[in-house]
């Protein structure tokens, strides 16, 4: 029984990171299509929203499948309860893609506006999150959950700096004002993205160390940082 509980959970694993990978896709196709203004680019993020999907429910259904049949325990079962987490966000991080496309093509079917905000280096930093998440998963890397935390920091701060230029540009070119509220738009989703990459993160540190940091740790500890005396197994 535990040879065949373990094949499951590897097939689990690869299932996760399947959808991972898929998500980590459309949002880089998301993202170059604001860049290059491309509205099909987009088009096909909000067409493969149903892939994303589907694999969400089989995921949730096998991981219900594992827990009624093999009553797993301890670390194997905080698996597949991080597992079933980690689908979730990435169910919601497919979402969060497709309103980034859906904003893209409005973008791109109006006026260019010079935008002097840093939407690359945002991307870059949300799509490192994602990445950096599920490395974690696949080599249970609990320092590397800990930076992906240290890292939602960074973009917070970076969206805050989005309304302030978004106000200064609609105050300069207020026949702008919808693609500007579209572009504080995208910022607010790709924060919500980094949000759900530190639930991730989160829930790989509940599966490897049997802690739950998501609401802070006693004696004054970040959960942005590993703590200083190791947590029980």
């Amino acid at each position: 029984m535990p040879k065949r509980l373990q094949r499951e959970i590897e097939r689990l694993k690869k299932m996760i990171l399947a959808e991972g990978a898929l998500v980590e896709e459309r949002l880089k196709l998301a993202m170059r299509s604001i860049g290059d203004r491309n509205p099909e680019l987009a088009q096909q993020v909000v067409d493969g929203d149903a892939e994303i999907d589907i694999m969400e429910v089989d995921l949730e259904e096998e991981c219900l499948k594992i827990l009624a049949l093999y009553q797993p325990v301890a670390i194997d079962l905080r698996f597949i309860i991080a597992v079933l987490k980690i689908n979730n966000d990435l169910e919601r991080i497919g979402d969060l893609c497709v309103n980034i496309a859906e904003d893209s093509q409005f973008l791109s079917s109006r006026e260019k506006i010079e935008i002097p905000f840093d939407f690359p280096a945002m991307s870059e930093k949300v799509q490192a999150m994602l990445q950096n998440a599920l490395d974690a998963l696949v080599n249970m890397d609990t320092p590397l959950a800990f930076a992906v935390c240290r890292a939602d920091d960074e973009v917070d701060e970076i969206n805050r700096e989005m309304y302030e230029k978004v106000e200064a540009g609609i105050s300069k070119y207020p026949e702008h004002l919808a693609a500007f509220l579209r572009v504080i738009r995208v910022s607010q989703r790709l924060e919500r993205i980094a949000d759900h990459c530190t639930n991730i993160a989160m829930d790989i540190i509940y599966m490897v160390e049997g802690e739950i940091v998501r609401h802070g740790r006693k004696h004054g500890e970040s959960y942005c940082e590993p703590p200083k005396t190791p947590a029980k197994h």
